[in-house]
């Protein structure tokens, strides 16, 4: 049995784990709802205080699913309870990003400024942070 996959997924105080018929995770907690597709083969179990997934067989398929979707829904609780926090340091002589309302303007060395807009799935609840000049956070829920 897959050592990754066999673990248990401990659920936090706060946080609900749901599976359908259909075999889609649901995870709901303080930072939102995030839902996974789990291939029809693996099996979710929800307890009360954790979340187990096995396999029926010992297949090569199997055996890869089988941690493959434990790491997912164990990114998930995290992500719905921590939250992520991804950064981006700018490096080399003129570049810098500024933000300004919805729109992300960087200057990185190119003879026009790289202009992005804050798309509908990043809201304004995930702050866009400019710490300097040079780098960048933010912090989503969702890898």
């Amino acid at each position: 049995m897959s050592r990754i996959g066999k673990a248990p997924i401990a659920i936090p105080s706060g946080v609900t784990v749901t599976v359908s018929k259909e075999n889609v995770v649901t995870v709901k907690g303080p930072k939102g709802e995030l839902k996974e597709t789990v291939d029809r083969d693996i099996i979710v179990t929800v307890g009360e205080t954790e979340v187990f997934v096995s396999r029926p067989t010992e297949q090569i398929r199997h055996r890869a699913m089988h941690g493959l979707y434990r790491s997912l829904i164990s990114n998930l609780v995290k992500g719905v309870t921590e939250g992520y926090k991804k950064e981006l340091e700018l490096v080399g002589v003129g570049f810098k990003a500024a933000n300004t309302g919805n729109l992300l303007d960087l200057a990185l060395g190119y003879s026009h400024n790289i202009i992005f807009e804050r798309r509908s799935r990043f809201p304004a609840s995930q702050p866009l942070r400019i710490c300097t000049f040079r780098a960048i956070t933010r912090s989503p829920w969702n890898k």
